[in-house]
């Protein structure tokens, strides 16, 4: 946790010194990732919303993913990923959104998407996007813990990079 902990300092510095925003929507995180970012006193300067979509509904419904995408690409896909942030960052206003879809574990895995496959991805209003495909092992709870950290590094290097 101490790793999550610098990781969630580093971004609250920068985003605090570029007056931006925050928001998360995850699936296979399950809400994870806004847990350790709220759980910094003061982050109700930096971190705008979070959405928890577990299920295709959800994601439908509040943030406007076509249910085509996810009916042609599954919701473990770069294209649901990519809708995600989208309207993570349509619905908050926020300027950047941060978002998971994966297979935790310990089920649900197939032979094209196994246990510890998690699409991760960071959105930036201004410096575009950058998603990553990450074939994670472990329990349930290392997974979801390593797709949080990576989320965190992925901010950081699109606000510290700008690429």
């Amino acid at each position: 946790m101490i790793v999550l902990d610098v990781l969630t300092a580093d971004l609250a510095r920068l985003l605090l010194a570029r007056h931006e925003w925050v928001c998360t929507a995850e699936s296979c995180t399950g809400g994870q990732l806004a847990a350790a970012l709220t759980d910094r006193a003061g982050s109700s300067a930096w971190f705008a919303y979070g959405w928890v979509v577990y299920g295709n509904a959800a994601k439908t419904r509040c943030l406007a993913v076509d249910a085509d995408i996810l009916a042609d690409h599954g919701a473990v896909s770069a294209e649901v990923l990519q809708a995600m942030l989208a309207g993570a960052l349509q619905a908050s206003g926020a300027d950047l959104a941060l978002a998971s879809t994966g297979i935790a574990g310990p089920g649900g895995g197939t032979a094209d998407k196994p246990v510890g496959t998690v699409w991760l991805g960071a959105q930036h209003r201004q410096l575009g996007s950058r998603l990553e495909l990450q074939h994670f092992s472990g329990t349930r709870a290392e997974v979801r813990e390593k797709s949080v950290r990576r989320l965190l590094e992925l901010a950081l290097d699109r606000l510290n990079n700008c690429t």
